[in-house]
C-alpha cells in the first residue's frame, strides 16, 4: 500500500467510527490539528545506504557502554517520568502533586498522532533485530513489534523539553541539553538508531508548534507558568551527588 492509500485508509477509519465528546483531560491535538508526520518526516534510511551503514555502526559501536554511567543513565531513561529526568536540568524536584498544572500540562501534551502513523506506514526494524548485541530493556514481542522509525520516546523528550524550555527560560540550554540526551539514550540503549531518533526530534518539534495553535494548550501553559514560578521558591533541589554523577555521564560525546 502507498502513503496516499494508507493515509486514506486512517482517515476513513476515523470517520467512520463516532467521535466521542473530548473530556477536561482530552489531548490538546485532535485527529485536524496534528501534524501529518507522513509528510513532514523523510522516510527512514535504506539498508546499505551510507545513512543505513552510518545507523549500524553507531549501533555496533555503543555496545561497548554496556554497563558505563552512559549506560545507566540510558536505562533509567526507558521508563522515567518527565519529572525525574529533567530534575538536575530545571534545579528542582516536582511530582506530579506538587506541580498539577505541569502534569495536567504534560499528560494532555503529545506525539504519538504524529510518530504511530509513520511507524505502521514504515514498520522499520529496530537495530538490534537480528542479533544477539545486549539492549539495556527486555526484549519483549511488543518493543519488536513497535517499529524503529521514528523514535517515540525522542519525539516525548524533544516535546517536554521544548515546553520547560519555555516554561523556565534561564534553564533553557540545561533543558534542552538533557532532551537531546534523552533521544541519546535511546540510540545508547540499542532500542532505536540514531536516524529514528532525529526523526523523533522532528516529530516532537511539529508536534509542539502545532500545540500553540491550541486556545486550551496555552491556557493551560499560563497555568503552568504561574505554578512554575511559585514552585521556583519552594521547589526542594535534586540531589547534588546525582546530578553530578548524571552530568558527567553525559558530557562525553560516545558518538
Amino acid at each position: 500500500m502507498n502513503r496516499k492509500g494508507f493515509v486514506a485508509l486512517l482517515a476513513g477509519c476515523a470517520l467512520s467510527a463516532q467521535v466521542p465528546v473530548a473530556s477536561p483531560d482530552a489531548h490538546y491535538l485532535t485527529p485536524a490539528t496534528t501534524p501529518d508526520g507522513l509528510r513532514i518526516l523523510p522516510p527512514p534510511p535504506a539498508p546499505g545506504s551510507p545513512r543505513g551503514r552510518a545507523d549500524r555502526k553507531i549501533f555496533v559501536t555503543t555496545r561497548k557502554l554496556v554497563g558505563s554511567p552512559r549506560w545507566r543513565v540510558a536505562s533509567a531513561d526507558v521508563d522515567s517520568e518527565a519529572f525525574e529526568h529533567f530534575a538536575c536540568a530545571l534545579g528542582m524536584k516536582l511530582t506530579a502533586q506538587t506541580a498539577p498544572a505541569l502534569a495536567r500540562l504534560l499528560d494532555r501534551a503529545g506525539t504519538s498522532g504524529v510518530v504511530d502513523p509513520v511507524k505502521q506506514f514504515y514498520r522499520a526494524p529496530r537495530p538490534y533485530i537480528g542479533t544477539r548485541a545486549p539492549i539495556c530493556q527486555a526484549r519483549t514481542a511488543h518493543l519488536a513489534g513497535n517499529g524503529d522509525y521514528p523514535s517515540g520516546h525522542a519525539a516525548g523528550g524533544w516535546m517536554e523539553a521544548l515546553i520547560l524550555a519555555e516554561l523556565v527560560p534561564d534553564r533553557a540550554t540545561a533543558i534542552l541539553a538533557r532532551g537531546r540526551a534523552f533521544g541519546e539514550s535511546r540510540v545508547i540503549c540499542g532500542a532505536h538508531s540514531l536516524s529514528a531518533v532525529e526523526a523523533g526530534w522532528m516529530a516532537g518539534a511539529a508536534a509542539t508548534a502545532a500545540l500553540h495553535g491550541s486556545p486550551a494548550f496555552r491556557a493551560d501553559l499560563e497555568a503552568a507558568r504561574g505554578e512554575m514560578a511559585d514552585l521556583r521558591v519552594r521547589a526542594p533541589a535534586p540531589d547534588a551527588g546525582v546530578c553530578r554523577a548524571e552530568n558527567a555521564a553525559l558530557a562525553k560525546r560516545v558518538f
